[in-house]
């Protein structure tokens, strides 16, 4: 297999898939290559959806899911290649795509369009992914209006087209446990970055140097590289919510604002800890800092079965409202800044997202008109933050203050796992790790 998914889990999430498509038919194609610059690729990733239902890591191949066929699962790819093989190393061909990744049958994807009709002809609901627009997502569009076309005189043939997003993306919300050991190794490589970032960083530094040092223990942990775009954000730079200019002096006296999180096997880690360049919080840093940290934790302690992300946001919403008002950042009363939303001038995102495949991962936040209710097995963040940009209508003491602190969570039958609980937050702890540097 791939090594990002077991053979066991995948074939059991198949099955889930065919039994939420019933007798339809689903059709997925692979991330195609980006170019770089002329004849430079971009390194692969391959499409969430597609990895997630075949773990197969190759550019230019379809994947077809048909329950009841004779051939249920049946994977199109690219033909080995003694040319290519010298040059890129070798691909999986057919034979491969059956012994290795566990398809019925595997066809060489120049006959895709003489072999889908087979398929597409016998059923009336197709499943395509719908936000697609490059040339293999559209063969298959193609396809499928084909034989939409051919049903008049044939008396079969799909009647409906499906976005795929609408099954696959509901069970991607919740991980099983295998995607969920994933998760795990992920954010432990991203919680290690950050506690050797502490060690390291001092004034004089730059950000990049930082970067580096992340970059590193990601890759030296066996990560493919960083999930997103690492953030690294020294004093006033840390109000852009995402800032990656990434090269910046380090001041003594400033905070820096890491948000970083490695991939690995194609699952992501997002984790935020800000901490001082110095061997200590103190002055109007440290009292941001406990409101960010205090709303992190009152968020922390609600999240459980039951709850929605729209909840646990009112509840960071209140809590680092209650410290600015104390502050005297906002004003005149708690109950009016929420209402009348002047707390958007220090906090304006939302506290929570869905993590898995995707940094920003799929699944919907409501359910109809209401806000979703967290269940077992789906993983968020929770990163309340604080951004005090220089040019503020604040006091002069704490503009060009940003802070955020963010935490990877599972939720549990008991209610929630701080999954990424390795990375120090509380000040003591990461003043505790921060004098080693100073």
């Amino acid at each position: 297999m791939s090594g990002s998914d077991t053979a066991s889990a995948l074939s059991a999430r198949r099955a889930r898939l065919a039994e939420a498509i019933g007798d339809g038919v689903l059709l997925l194609a692979a991330a195609p290559e980006r170019m770089r610059s002329n004849d430079v690729a971009y390194p692969y990733r391959q499409d969430s959806d597609f990895g997630y239902v075949t773990g197969f890591p190759e550019a230019d191949a379809v994947c077809l899911v048909a329950p009841g066929s004779p051939e249920p699962y049946v994977l199109f790819v690219q033909p080995q290649d003694p040319e290519r093989t010298i040059w890129l190393g070798p691909r999986a061909g057919v034979d491969g795509a059956v012994e290795r990744y566990g398809a019925h049958a595997a066809y060489p994807l120049a006959d895709l369009e003489k072999e889908l009709p087979r398929w597409l002809g016998k059923t009336e609901h197709v499943h395509l992914a719908s936000s697609r627009e490059d040339p293999l997502a559209a063969r298959l569009a193609a396809a499928t209006k084909r034989a939409q076309a051919e049903r008049p005189r044939s008396g079969h043939g799909p009647t409906a087209i499906h976005d795929a997003a609408d099954v696959l993306h509901e069970m991607r919300l919740q991980k099983d446990p295998t995607e969920l050991a994933l998760l795990r190794e992920a954010i432990a490589i991203a919680c290690d970055a950050h506690r050797d970032a502490m060690r390291l960083a001092r004034p004089g530094m730059r950000e990049f140097e930082i970067e580096a040092a992340v970059d590193y223990t990601f890759r030296r942990r066996g990560a493919a590289g960083p999930a997103y775009p690492s953030i690294v954000a020294a004093g006033a730079n840390a109000t852009i919510l995402h800032y990656t200019q990434n090269d910046a002096a380090l001041a003594a006296g400033e905070l820096l604002l890491l948000d970083a999180g490695a991939e690995f096997a194609g699952y992501c880690a997002d984790v935020t800890r800000t901490f001082p360049t110095g061997a200590r919080f103190d002055g109007p840093r440290r009292d941001c800092y406990e409101a960010v940290l205090a709303a992190q934790q009152a968020v922390i302690a609600a999240a459980r079965p039951g709850t929605t992300l729209e909840a646990l946001h009112a509840v960071a919403v209140r809590t680092l409202t209650e410290r600015l008002v104390a502050l005297g950042l906002l004003g005149p009363s708690v109950d009016q800044a929420i209402e009348q939303e002047t707390f958007k001038r220090f906090y304006m995102h939302r506290t929570s997202h869905w993590l898995g495949r995707d940094v920003h991962d799929v699944g919907r936040y409501r359910v109809g008109d209401a806000p979703r209710p967290l269940v077992p097995g789906m993983v968020f963040t929770v990163e309340p933050g604080l951004y005090v940009s220089a040019g503020a209508d604040a006091p002069e003491a704490f503009r060009g203050i940003g802070i955020r602190i963010e935490d990877d969570v599972l939720v549990t039958d008991a209610g929630c796992e701080v999954l990424s609980a390795a990375a120090p937050k509380t000040i003591a702890d990461v003043e505790a790790l921060r004098a080693a540097a100073a």
